[in-house]
């Protein structure tokens, strides 16, 4: 998962795209990058880190221009990579930069294709730079001596028939403008919106609907499933559906978990939903733990908070602050490698003992992945001398790897994996467990856009969109993985061997 965000402005790009980045921080913290256009000259700044480490002052006075493009990225797998952090950058033709937030699923046979058939070299690991690739590639044979906006829609059509998965896309065109667009099933969000300044519109397109709020942008609409946007330097906006009909299914674990609560994605309210999450929940605990004496509602924050306000209104029970977070510390979710994640989550909470000491407390979170957070805020409850402590999800058991952008890429890496309910209780530690059901979560979030038939919901059903994701597919992701981690043991090993030396 990423955070991408375009300009086309009538001043300086620099701060206002770092502005936005800062807001879409949440999206990702391994690296962050923008590229800046001043006419037809490009002005790069990118790498490792947060975005107020990545750019100084002196980086910023270099990103001149009125149009830019940035990233925050969120490493799908493995480990930070400087190579890696976009935008990416190719120079035929006119000159052409990339931020993608999602993940491509038949990245291997494109890039057999890009080096066999168009005679383009890949130079990382990153699907982003392949679809950069495939987009310029298509772009070159379509394009003449003059500027042709309607070569660049042509390009894209022939992206969607050659790349398949989750993309949400935009790319500067050096001298001509910003183009925007999604994949045609819509997995990933992507929003522009207008704001008018002295000089003229301004125009930015963002990964969530909150970037644009920040910063004054209205007249907000979705990048609809395979529509692209093109904004020439000028302040022309031209749309044009670039894909076959597909069915609309944005991805539900954006509601869940990854988007900021007062974002709007595809028309619907992410707090709405997760109030909605939480009115779910609580239905199910008064027909199914009515038993249950809970005393009070504690959310792990900050992401679970909406719902668990709302389940503790609805069943009438105390809701209280039990955890502090150090906002220092990164989402430990979007943490690249499990160790890390360990490490970070005691750093990260820190339980307020008179809130737990001798109550039967319900730990509300937003989901468990891993579990690994789950069991060590369930025995932080415990060191705080709750009597007991319950646990809820607001979605559904999570038992399946993800391949459209999310770090979900191994089933054996996910605690719900072949298990049931009461063995996951047991797993983490807590006198009981609830999920949320799939229907529920759909319901929470399809009331917002009755429109909106079908969810991507793979990491929770196992039924992958796109039709290409199969058991082999899978378990040569897994394999993938496994052989980075243990690549990535014996590099610390060596480095550990180095410094000791």
């Amino acid at each position: 998962m990423c955070g991408i965000v375009g300009l086309v402005g009538r001043s300086n790009a620099n701060q206002v795209l770092y502005d936005a980045l800062t807001v879409l921080q949440h999206r990702g913290q391994d690296a962050a990058g923008i590229m800046t256009a001043r006419r037809d000259r490009l002005f790069l700044r990118k790498s490792n880190g947060l975005v107020s480490d990545v750019f100084r002052q002196n980086d910023m006075v270099r990103l001149e221009g009125n149009v830019g493009i940035g990233h925050v990225r969120y490493p799908t797998a493995g480990t930070p990579s400087a190579s890696e952090a976009q935008p990416f950058y190719v120079n035929s033709p006119y000159g052409m930069a990339l931020a993608h937030n999602g993940n491509l699923t038949n990245t291997h046979e494109l890039k057999r294709e890009l080096f066999e058939e168009d005679l383009r070299h890949i130079n990382t690991g990153s699907d982003s730079e392949v679809l950069l690739n495939v987009l310029a590639h298509e772009l070159s044979g379509l394009s003449g001596v003059t500027f042709n906006i309607e070569a660049v829609f042509k390009a894209v059509r022939r992206v969607h028939r050659r790349c398949r998965g989750a993309y949400a896309v935009v790319v500067l065109i050096a001298g001509h403008g910003l183009l925007a667009f999604r994949d045609p099933n819509g997995i990933r969000p992507l929003v522009y919106g207008r704001c008018d300044a002295p000089d003229g519109p301004e125009y930015m397109v963002a990964s969530e609907s909150v970037a644009l709020d920040v910063l004054g942008f209205r007249d907000q609409q979705d990048v609809a499933p395979g529509e692209a946007v093109f904004i020439t330097y000028d302040g022309q906006v031209v749309t044009q559906q670039c894909a076959d009909p597909a069915p609309h299914t944005p991805c539900l674990f954006e509601f869940v978990y990854f988007a900021r609560p007062d974002s709007v994605i595809d028309n619907i309210s992410v707090y709405k939903s997760r109030i909605r999450m939480g009115e779910k929940l609580a239905q199910r605990i008064r027909t199914e733990w009515a038993h249950l004496d809970i005393d009070v509602v504690v959310p792990v924050p900050d992401t679970s908070r909406t719902a668990a306000l709302k389940l503790a209104r609805d069943l009438d029970l105390k809701y209280r602050e039990g955890f502090v977070k150090n906002r220092y510390i990164g989402r430990t979710f979007i943490m690249p490698g499990q160790t890390q994640r360990k490490r970070s989550v005691r750093r990260k909470l820190n339980a307020i003992d008179l809130e737990f000491r001798n109550k039967n407390v319900l730990i509300v979170d937003d989901s468990i992945v891993r579990g690994t957070t789950s069991e060590q805020i369930i025995q932080m409850a415990r060191d705080a001398g709750a009597n007991k402590v319950y646990m809820a999800s607001a979605a559904p058991p999570i038992r399946y790897p993800n391949v459209y952008g999310i770090d979900m890429p191994a089933k054996t890496e996910l605690i719900a994996w072949n298990r049931d309910v009461d063995e996951v209780c047991k797993l983490i530690g807590a006198d009981a467990l609830l999920y949320q059901s799939l229907e529920d979560l759909i319901e929470s979030c399809r009331d917002g856009n009755p429109s909106i038939e079908r969810f991507e919901a793979s990491v929770f059903n196992g039924e992958y969109i796109t039709g290409d994701v199969d058991e082999d597919y899978l378990n040569g992701l897994e394999a993938a993985r496994n052989d980075h981690t243990r690549q990535l043991q014996l590099e610390i090993v060596d480095a550990q061997a180095r410094t000791t030396s």
